[in-house]
């Protein structure tokens, strides 16, 4: 007899994504269909992203209530709505496997926006807004940046965007840097000696991001300084590229290969170095810990890469165990309301951004309050015209929780997820703080 749900841990089947089957839309159907009429018998997932209220309301629209009246191409809508956040597979579905349903919600729906992609479903628009390199080319360069970044905030320019790009003309963009991360930091560290831990390998390679070096680049800067202080030699990764998530939410898998090709042959050599791989965005730093491995499950390189990555916060936890982390925290942070992305937590390594709280709590004042929910951003889900009202609706009682009792700071691993937040507890008149990576935070209690 087949249980009711699962006591068993998660697991994860590769991604078949190189075979012809894989592309086989009325075998993918019948497969949605599958899922679908599991999901709509149970409901546990309602009040997580918008694919399955679309997929309940479809369902419930039918003559019968059943998942074989809602039309195949209906089936399309649910998968739009879902921004591969793992969060229905990790902390909700009691059918994924080893149960012998084997319900993967977002792998399924994975496959079928790589359909979707190969079928020509995807705007030139969409493609673009994914193509991270490309729009942050213009990052750095003097005059250049200025005139981006204030254009980028006139309505006539909203305008043209949501036209041609179908961005929100009120969701928040990012500006593009003055200066670069990877141009403007330090190659290597000036730490030279090597101590290793029980739990930590005693040097780092950072893996910069496409948001820390054209967007953001004092993020990557404040994580310098953290490693600095406990003289950690670093050095920056000496080529990369966009890590793929952008592409992978398309469904564009080939695109996905390709900046694979371009990364992994660097990454592998710094993991087998000896280094740990520090990503300070939590989208990048689970595609190398997940989505590649499973994409390729015999690449010797990619597994290497993969138990060599680490998330930040991960890496300073573990370095504080191993005693090599140096605790010498001066400068109170007050009240900090704490948001846990879901790229964080899916990557299975409990909650270390807040232990790394905790542990400055122990020497200077810090009362965090942790909210650890979807904040709906989803990287452009957060920023599309017909997804942004339905990202704002998602995050609503996240904003609520993270404007609680007025906090000084507020603070999430995923700074897209920060800004949107952010805007959200604008939007809904609530009270403002300071937005503070997590990163920046502990630089600022080290007094640094």
């Amino acid at each position: 007899m087949i249980r009711e749900g699962s006591l068993d841990a998660p697991t994860r089947h590769a991604i078949d994504w190189k075979s012809p089957a894989f592309y086989d839309q009325a075998a993918c159907e019948k497969e949605l269909e599958r899922i679908f009429d599991i999901c709509h018998g149970c409901r546990r997932c309602v009040s997580m992203c918008h694919s399955f209220p679309t997929l309940f309301d479809l369902v419930d629209a039918t003559d019968h209530g059943e998942v074989h009246g809602v039309d195949k191409k209906d089936f399309w809508k649910v998968v739009d709505q879902c921004y591969l956040c793992d969060l229905c597979y990790m902390t909700k579905c009691p059918y994924v496997p080893p149960h012998p349903w084997n319900l993967d919600f977002p792998h399924t729906m994975l496959r079928a926006k790589a359909i979707k992609f190969k079928n020509g479903g995807v705007s030139a628009g969409e493609q673009f807004l994914a193509s991270t390199d490309k729009h942050g080319q213009f990052a750095g360069i003097p005059i250049v940046v200025q005139v981006a970044n204030a254009l980028n905030k006139t309505k006539p320019m909203r305008k043209v965007l949501d036209k041609a790009l179908h961005v929100h003309p009120t969701a928040w963009l990012p500006d593009l840097a003055t200066s670069r991360f990877r141009w403007s930091a330090d190659k290597v560290g000036s730490y030279v000696k090597v101590t290793n831990g029980e739990r930590t390998p005693g040097k780092v390679a950072i893996f910069s991001t496409c948001y820390v070096n054209y967007n953001e680049p004092g993020i990557g800067n404040d994580l310098i300084k953290l490693l600095e202080h406990n003289e950690i030699p670093y050095t920056i990764v000496e080529k990369e590229t966009c890590c793929g998530m952008p592409k992978l939410e398309l469904g564009d898998l080939d695109e996905v290969a390709k900046h694979k090709k371009a990364n992994m042959p660097m990454l592998a050599k710094y993991a087998r170095d000896g280094y740990a791989i520090i990503s300070a965005i939590p989208s990048c730093t689970l595609m190398f810990k997940q989505e590649l491995p499973l994409m390729f499950p015999d690449c010797a390189d990619t597994q290497a890469v993969k138990e060599a990555m680490f998330d930040p916060f991960e890496y300073l936890v573990a370095r504080n165990r191993d005693g090599l982390l140096k605790t010498d925290f001066k400068k109170d942070l007050g009240k900090v309301n704490y948001h846990i992305p879901c790229h964080v937590r899916v990557q299975k390594i409990g909650r270390k951004t807040e232990e790394m709280f905790k542990l400055i709590g122990q020497k200077v004042t810090v009362n965090i309050n942790t909210v650890e929910r979807c904040s709906g951003h989803a990287g452009t889900y957060g920023v599309k015209t017909p997804t942004h009202p339905i990202a704002l609706k998602i995050g609503k009682p996240v904003f609520k929780a993270m404007a609680k009792d007025e906090p000084d700071f507020i603070s999430s691993d995923c700074q897209l997820a920060g800004h949107h937040i952010k805007q959200g507890m604008e939007v809904n008149a609530l009270p403002q703080a300071q937005l503070q990576h997590p990163l920046s935070l502990v630089r600022i209690a080290y007094g640094l």
